[in-house]
């Protein structure tokens, strides 16, 4: 029996109420499986896929391609069948229990088979791990994180093979947690020019797209509200250039990613956060909250925005920890698959300008935050030290604050911890 399903805009975030339709990447017409995505949604926060939550044939599209809907409206209709598989969200709480705790299913069929929870999506697209081969033991042949950790740890014998000589194993379909996911780079803003009259070239337009008009709101806000105050301090870093450069061979191929500068950088200003803590605030009218978690927002620029995912509980981690999660945001946000948790949290903010070839900026405070870093581009000067001229590797930092909470005493003390903290690594600083 067939039966029309409709596809509501769904709250992607807590503090989304309406996002816009991009483009459709289905038809009326195609087959569509359940996670294959229908649509691309423009929010102001990050640009989204959304995915089916069920299997079947896209029969009518209710919203066209730019507009905007409240989240909860219809955007589409689904034809399925009376037993279509559901999506991991519209599953009962029985169906999560049974698909988590492992226990193997009494049952013969294999209703649930096709049926994964978020959790073995994530680890096995971690893993590159092809659902389809498998066995599930949990209720009605569904897949359980145990079975897909078991997988993991021994493998049949055709893939150790194929790993062997160094063949990468891709599952036959994308393996998704959630929409927020996009299957190609940011595209460059289209350009509307309009010719004048006698042939020539007049002006151009360029659509202000949602992430572009938060970004600008947002700055809006943060120069409107928070009395910006800067300062700059300069640092000399050869012995962290001289350290990196012993060190990022061995690094790169034991962990797969550079070893920037930028790691050094965060792990000398959560230090310093660490005995200054009042950076780590925000402002709340008839009170100062100062927040327990160090969680640092890497500003990241894209060709058409700049974004800041976050680094959470950064105090906790080794300065190559830190290099590997600058790499994995970076690499994600460039790339359009960064997602909405991703960039929530954020308590200070740190800017890599350097890596433009900037020597001296006036970062903008990444509201609500009280401050925010930029570390500049890193030169060869000459210095004098004991008298005597010497070339270093010098670079300048530079802190912009919210002058309602800090003031230059306390900001110019934590600039001398940060100086100090990158001025104290050597040859003997461990990475782990």
């Amino acid at each position: 029996m067939k039966s029309l399903t409709e596809i509501v805009m769904p709250q992607l975030a807590e503090s989304l109420v309406s996002a816009q339709i991009d483009k459709w990447l289905k038809q009326p017409g195609d087959p569509v499986d359940v996670y294959e995505p229908l649509c691309e949604v423009l929010t102001d926060k990050v640009n989204a896929e959304l995915p089916s939550t069920v299997k079947g044939t896209l029969v009518k599209i209710l919203v066209g391609d730019g507009e905007k809907v409240e989240v909860g409206t219809p955007i589409c209709l689904i034809e399925t069948e009376g037993s279509a598989a559901q999506a991991p969200d519209e599953r009962s709480p029985a169906d999560g229990a049974d698909a988590e705790d492992g226990r193997p299913s009494e049952d013969a069929d294999q209703s649930m088979r096709h049926r994964y929870s978020p959790a073995v999506q994530k680890l096995a697209a971690e893993h590159q791990v092809p659902l389809t081969a498998i066995k599930g033991s949990g209720l009605g042949g569904r897949i359980t994180r145990k079975d897909v950790l078991a997988y993991i740890e021994n493998p049949p014998r055709s893939v150790r093979a194929e790993a062997a000589a160094d063949v990468t194993l891709e599952p036959k379909l994308p393996l998704r947690t959630t929409g927020l996911h996009l299957t190609e780079p940011p595209r460059v803003p289209e350009v509307e020019v309009e010719d004048k009259a006698d042939g020539r070239r007049g002006e151009y337009f360029i659509d202000v797209t949602p992430i572009r008009n938060t970004i600008a709101r947002n700055m809006r806000q943060s120069v409107s509200e928070i009395p910006h105050a800067w300062t700059t301090i300069e640092v000399d870093v050869t012995n962290i250039v001289v350290l990196r450069n012993k060190m990022k061979d061995e690094f790169v191929k034991r962990e797969g990613v550079n070893l920037t500068y930028l790691a050094f950088v965060m792990k000398a200003v959560v230090n310093a956060i660490k005995d200054y803590p009042i950076l780590n605030s925000v402002w709340a009218v008839d009170k100062i909250i100062v927040k327990r978690d160090i969680n640092i927002s890497l500003a990241v620029g894209t060709e058409d925005a700049l974004l800041t995912p976050v680094i959470r509980n950064a105090d906790h981690k080794t300065i190559a920890g830190l290099a590997r999660d600058i790499d994995d945001l970076a690499r994600k946000t460039r790339e359009g698959k960064i997602t909405l948790n991703d960039l929530q949290g954020g308590t200070f903010t740190v800017n890599n300008t350097g890596s433009f070839g900037s020597i001296l900026s006036y970062p903008i405070i990444n509201y609500p935050q009280a401050a925010i870093l930029s570390f500049e581009s890193i030169v060869k000067r000459p210095v004098v030290i004991n008298d005597m001229i010497a070339v270093r590797s010098m670079a300048n930092i530079c802190l912009s604050l919210d002058h309602r909470i800090l003031d230059g005493v306390i900001c110019g003390r934590f600039l001398q911890r940060v100086k100090e903290n990158l001025e104290s690594y050597n040859l003997e600083t461990k990475l782990y």
